[in-house]
């Protein structure tokens, strides 16, 4: 009997002092909360299991405190101390390793694909560009849209300063606008879109050139750009960013961030004052004032390992007023009467819900509401209007193998309104729209990639439009690899859609009954090439030779002795083909880039001149950066050349080059102070032709080529606390 009792308690202690416990960890991707599959644990030098691919590990440990290493290709190692058991699952949060880019994850693809194995074309500006940005333009993202080759940056009013995006030789309206997945900025609402989204709140750009309207329906007829938010970390985050400009513009922006296991918030929040300025002295304002206020407070909540539940809010308040300096000073008189006052107020809600099905399966919910309302006032007229957006989605992603099929239904839809003002012959509308999608992605053979992509959308007005899309990326070896694609795409008809110039919305016309929505179908051919060397050294060039046709264009035409603008369908399409190469590359430590883009764009509906005006046909680009962490040191330069492009009249204006130059000093890792100078050159549309016709009490503005605020000198400083 002692015998017994002796080996029961043996038995205990021993399953006390040397007992094991089956723990289970939970692998995630810190940025966007994704599974890491293939981590590798390791205790003391051994590896004691790895991830599966779904980012969970169950293995056997010894109860106590143990010191574990975790490590999978692409992130940052990581070293936790555990203590077991533990009654919970162990969450793992991986960082990615942002410097390297094949490691670059791109969300526009709807598979969460790298950037370098995508079979459709993604260009992005990361975390580093953004954090760049915004010590040089903190103000909104235009001029680094404007920096990457085949994106040309229309400013449309000299009044207001308004812009938009043009991509491979097409008008603004063809370039969709996304944020975080989800669009927000068309016909009325899109006006002063990309001028109120500032860098600093943002975690990277995605471009799509070309036809994108297959995954993210009508209207990414010329190319997509998708802005996509910061998440928070496990790190408190902040950043403080003050700046001040020779051309008198103000601006202070603020940004903070941090979760932990089931909370987590971002805000971002910035003011903008700028003065209005008249550069070229013919008495009407180049820059116009402008005070802008933009809030940006998002909640994480983290209910489970599995599910990530964002409610969101973006307020934007600004205020635009431009014309003749002489009624800007409140000293009209007879003759100085001319003026435009913009004040516009943007409300936006959004509801994100991604559930991880295990496996890397993905359910995501996503929706938005916006409310934009825009008041214009002139001398000689008042109009106010509201465009409510909204947009609902529900989508499945279920990688198999190498493979992945993603499908969903959205609806979308917006409606424009007039309020109460002066009378205008536009009259209310509304678009609404209802899409489902599918997309599979083939992994052939190791090296190549096939995409096929199928889209139907039912619109209220113009009916149904079927929307297929195919790609194919092939890798011929470690250095070479080669892309094709095909996407069809559409346009519903909007008067409100951005043109080359703003035109007073009470010239504007209702659409006529039997106006027909725009197809389109666009083809691209690209060939890369990639090779690293010793001491960090990359080099990476992509070559690509892009074809787009839209047929039944929608075409504007002043009637009336120019008094009204009118809409109708021409009968030949827009065509537009060129080739675009880039080029990115680090040479003992310096960051380079370089672009050069070739555009033929013609509107094949005219007997002769068929150019698409305001569009030059040559340009390059190029930026050159280099890091100096011992002194704390950044230098860059960067400059560009536009070709000779085409008026109105169906003259030419000349080619002229724009270069700029930053240095940043660091001191230590909290603060930076940071010498900007854009258009170093000075060069102005001004110094080549006035800006206007007709008289200053009925001036007529010209359209717009070329910069006009002249040469400008920034000082920012940067501040991160934490």
């Amino acid at each position: 009997m002692k015998k017994i009792i002796l080996l029961i308690g043996f038995v205990i202690v021993s399953h006390i002092v040397f007992g094991q416990s089956a723990s289970v960890f939970r692998f995630i991707n810190i940025s966007d909360s994704s599974a890491v599959p293939a981590v590798s644990v390791s205790e003391k030098n051994k590896t004691i299991g790895v991830a599966d691919e779904s980012g969970f590990l169950k293995i056997n440990l010894s109860i106590g405190l143990h010191t574990l290493i975790f490590s999978s290709t692409g992130f940052n190692a990581v070293t936790n101390k555990i203590n077991i058991p533990s009654a919970d699952t162990i969450i793992i949060t991986m960082s990615p390793i942002l410097e390297s880019l094949d490691q670059v994850i791109v969300s526009s693809t709807r598979n969460n694909q790298r950037i370098e194995n995508s079979p459709l074309k993604v260009e992005v500006l990361g975390r580093e560009e953004m954090d760049e940005e915004n010590t040089i333009k903190p103000g909104n993202i235009a001029s680094i849209l404007g920096d990457v080759s085949g994106i040309q940056i229309q400013q449309s009013s000299a009044t207001s300063g308004n812009a938009n995006v043009r991509i491979q030789g097409l008008d603004g309206k063809y370039t969709q606008i996304l944020r975080d997945g989800m669009p927000l900025y068309d016909g009325f609402s899109g006006g002063f879109g990309i001028l109120s989204i500032p860098p600093l709140d943002l975690k990277q750009i995605e471009l799509i050139k070309g036809s994108a309207s297959t995954l993210y329906g009508g209207g990414a007829i010329g190319g997509l750009i998708n802005i996509i938010s910061r998440k928070p970390t496990t790190k408190q985050e902040g950043v403080f960013t003050i700046n001040q400009t020779t051309l008198k513009e103000t601006n202070l922006n603020t940004f903070l961030s941090k979760r932990n296991n089931h909370f987590g918030y971002t805000f971002f929040g910035g003011y903008t004052h700028q003065k209005d300025v008249d550069v070229n002295k013919d008495v009407f304002s180049d820059l116009p004032k402008i005070n802008a206020i933009v809030v940006h407070p998002r909640l994480f909540f983290y209910p489970s390992s599995k599910t990530t539940i964002t409610a969101g809010y973006t307020g934007t308040f600004e205020k635009r007023k431009g014309g003749d300096m002489v009624v800007l000073n409140s000293k009209p008189d007879q003759i100085h009467q001319y003026y435009e006052d913009n004040n516009s107020t943007r409300h936006s809600g959004e509801f994100v819900v991604e559930n991880d099905l295990g496996n890397n399966r993905k359910l995501s919910f996503k929706s938005s509401l916006s409310s934009f309302d825009r008041s214009i006032s002139t001398n000689s007229h008042f109009f106010k209007g509201n465009q409510t957006d909204y947009f609902t989605e529900l989508s499945l992603l279920v990688p198999y193998k190498e493979n992945s099929f993603v499908a969903g239904v959205n609806v979308t839809g917006n409606k424009f309104k007039k309020l109460p003002s002066d009378p205008v012959l536009l009259n209310d509308f509304s678009n609404n729209t209802i899409g489902v999608f599918v997309q599979n992605t083939w992994t052939v053979r190791e090296n190549t990639t096939f995409e096929l992509g199928l889209r139907d959308d039912y619109t209220k007005h113009y009916g149904n439009f079927l929307l297929p899309r195919l790609a194919l990326f092939h890798r011929f070896n470690e250095h070479w690899g080669g892309r094709l694609g095909a996407g069809w795409g559409y346009k519903v008809p909007d008067p409100l859609a951005p043109q080359i110039m703003d035109y007073a919305i009470e010239d504007i016309l209702p659409l006529p009954a039997k106006i027909k929505p725009e197809k389109s179908v666009g083809l691209n051919i690209e060939g890369n090439y990639k090779m690293t060397w010793e001491n960090g050294n990359e080099f990476f060039i992509n070559h690509a030779f892009f074809l787009t046709q839209i047929n039944h264009p929608v075409i504007s035409t002043l009637v009336n002795g120019g008094a009204y603008m009118s809409f109708n369908n021409a009968d030949k399409p827009i065509i537009t083909k060129g080739f675009d190469t880039y080029i990115q590359s680090i040479i003992h430590e310096w960051e380079v880039y370089c672009g050069f883009t070739y555009t033929i764009a013609e509107r094949k509906y005219l007997q002769q001149n068929q150019f698409v005006p305001l569009t030059p046909r040559y340009r390059a680009a190029f930026t050159l950066v280099r890091d100096f962490d011992a002194p704390g040191f950044r230098i860059g330069l960067e400059g560009s050349y536009n070709g000779p492009q085409y008026r109105l009249n169906n003259s030419l204006t000349p080619g002229y080059f724009f270069l700029a130059a930053m240095v940043e000093k660091r001191f230590g890792e909290k603060f930076s102070i940071v010498l900007n100078g854009e258009n170093l050159l000075d060069y102005r549309q001004s110094k080549i032709e006035p800006l206007y016709l007709g008289s200053i009490t009925n001036p007529q503005f010209v359209p717009l080529w070329a910069p006009i605020d002249g040469r400008v000198i920034n000082l920012s400083l940067r501040i991160k606390p934490f």
